[in-house]
């Protein structure tokens, strides 16, 4: 490990609780250098399970941020949700002794996250092999654009990013042009991803010892997500295109206006279209070979939807969907923001966390319950942390006085060449 003047024996990660707790990730200490969704997502999920997941940005701050502002100086929305459960520390990594104390911190941590291509990695020495020479058994968890093989490795790139190259956005809207999906779901399911692969390393580690570096990309995700799709296309079955909102693989199953707002069904399997066709009096449709499977009805799909729209229209959003739930066939409201907020079925369903903010209506909900476990359950919760509020704890504890901790965090002056 690099010498530091200033260093001591670096301390382990925090032991587990004892007795009949349930102990989730306790005792494991994961630093997180993410920025925005993707790692900083897979550092959150690991913190809701009781890891100790420490924040590290400059002292001056990262500019994520301030993405989606909501009137909190230095905590927009994104930021709130993406660090929740997580400790702060600002930590200049540019300068010597900055860069020493990190490296002491990952000598006692158990894994990095970040999102990085490779060659930005090595540059800002956060490879594995720069991670290892800290400590032996470090996990590295990445998540990059494009993956770490290829011509196109090193490229940046977003959540747009996969939905374009994956083929989504060209099947997506209606078909004037290819049309992105308002949420970041690539992003968000790629946090997952690398949160399932520093989970198998970890549990790799504690049978072999072993530490590894492992992957996760914005595009191998979005690939995944459209393979279907790219597999009918490369057997030659067929070439999809943008139908809306209608379902291509069953039927009726689409968006409908009702008299006074929109409501989503979904018909799948024949018990089920049997249930419906009886519902909105079309049994003839039983008999009709264009409708003899899920497969043909999604395919013959705007013929269902159109039966199933003039059906709506007679009646209010409550009406049909009482009379859906009757007949066994689901259907749901589609929501505005707002109302999504206040939906019976968002709030009683235990998904949100309220955390305490300074703003007038004290607190703001946060989905953090979406992964369950007898851990996460029991664990402390904690709003998403003010820059470098525990900076000081966690320096103190690898040895560093107050001096040293005052320099440590602040932006130092860089030499000018000339």
């Amino acid at each position: 490990m690099p010498s530091d003047p200033y260093s001591t024996t670096a301390p382990a990660s925090p032991p587990p609780p004892a007795g009949d707790a349930p102990v989730g990730l306790a005792g494991l200490r994961i630093l997180d250098l993410g920025r925005y969704i993707a790692a900083p997502l897979c550092a959150a999920m690991l913190a809701d399970q009781g890891a100790e997941v420490i924040r590290v940005e400059p002292p001056g701050g990262a500019p994520d941020r301030e993405v989606m502002p909501i009137g909190l100086a230095g905590r927009g929305a994104l930021y709130l949700q993406m660090n929740r459960n997580k400790k702060s520390l600002a930590l200049d990594l540019d300068s010597l002794r900055g860069r020493a104390a990190f490296e002491r911190l990952v000598a006692s941590s158990d894994a990095v996250i970040v999102n990085l291509p490779p060659a930005a990695l090595r540059r800002a020495r956060l490879d594995y092999a720069s991670l290892r020479a800290c400590r032996d058994d470090i996990i590295l968890a990445t998540i990059s654009a494009y993956g770490s093989e290829g011509g196109h490795a090193d490229r940046i790139g977003f959540d747009g990013t996969g939905q374009a190259l994956s083929g989504a956005m060209h099947l997506t809207g209606t078909g004037e042009r290819p049309t992105r999906a308002a949420v970041s779901y690539v992003d968000y399911a790629a946090g997952m991803s690398a949160a399932f692969a520093t989970m198998a390393a970890l549990y790799e580690r504690r049978l072999t010892g072993r530490g590894q570096h492992v992957e996760a990309s914005l595009l191998g995700t979005a690939l995944m997500m459209t393979n279907p799709m790219l597999i009918e296309e490369a057997a030659g079955a067929r070439s999809r295109s943008a139908i809306g909102n209608r379902s291509p693989i069953a039927g009726p199953s689409d968006l409908f206006a009702t008299q006074d707002g929109w409501i989503m069904v979904q018909v799948i399997g024949d018990g089920m279209f049997r249930r419906w066709a009886g519902l909105v009096g079309r049994r003839d449709l039983l008999a009709d070979p264009a409708f003899a499977s899920d497969i043909a009805r999604g395919e013959h799909g705007e013929t269902l939807s159109a039966v199933m729209a003039q059906w709506c229209a007679q009646r209010s959003s409550a009406a049909c969907l009482a009379e859906l739930e009757a007949a066994r066939i689901p259907g749901c409201r589609a929501l505005t923001p707002a109302e999504a907020l206040v939906a019976e079925e968002n709030t009683a369903g235990g998904f949100f966390r309220d955390q305490p903010v300074d703003l007038g209506r004290g607190s703001v909900p946060i989905a953090s319950r979406v992964v369950r476990t007898a851990a996460a359950a029991v664990a402390g919760q904690h709003a998403a942390p003010l820059l470098g509020a525990h900076s000081q704890e966690l320096l103190s504890g690898l040895g560093y006085d107050p001096d040293h901790i005052a320099r440590l965090t602040t932006v130092a002056p860089r030499s000018v060449a000339t």
